[in-house]
């Protein structure tokens, strides 16, 4: 069997998020999708317990993905959770700069854990959480960028 990890924040999960995710799960046997944890992370919108939940909901359809809650460093639980790949996603040159380092470091904690990057389709390269986040505080509609229910979510958050 071959595991996989997925992580990031999802802060909130957006359809990015999921297109990337419904491909990786068709090329590995379990598939999970780590929510960071970090108490250091700031400006969070959801608690730990909304974006399991808002995921968990999201994913439910998927029958090899998992959404766990991890902490600490990444490698360390892909040990713990036999996975032998990391995926992340890219969405623009920006992001190789970052991925990169971090793929990196992560070969030096575990050379058995390779990182397998994903571009998410052309329709949400330009997407990420923190953009839905702040288009939504000021009314903005993303209704195309995330699932419904994380819709609503977003706007019991911002009481609009």
């Amino acid at each position: 069997m071959i595991n996989a990890m997925y992580p990031g924040s999802f802060d909130p999960i957006t359809n990015g998020h999921l297109d990337i995710i419904k491909r990786a799960s068709k090329l590995y046997d379990k598939l999970y999708i780590g929510v960071s944890d970090e108490e250091s992370a700031k400006n969070r919108l959801f608690s730990i317990d909304d974006r399991i939940s808002l995921a968990t909901e999201a994913l439910s359809h998927m029958e090899n993905v998992e959404v766990i809650k991890f902490r600490g460093l990444l490698v360390k639980k892909c040990e713990g959770l036999d996975c032998s790949v990391i995926v992340r996603g890219l969405r623009a040159l920006s992001d190789y700069d970052y991925e990169f380092k971090m793929a990196l470091m992560n070969r030096t904690l575990n050379n058995e854990i390779i990182t397998l990057f994903m571009m998410p389709h052309e329709k949400y390269t330009h997407v990420s959480s923190s953009l839905i986040k702040e288009v939504s505080s000021l009314g903005g509609d993303m209704s195309k960028y995330v699932p419904e229910h994380v819709k609503i979510a977003i706007k019991e958050k911002f009481g609009k």
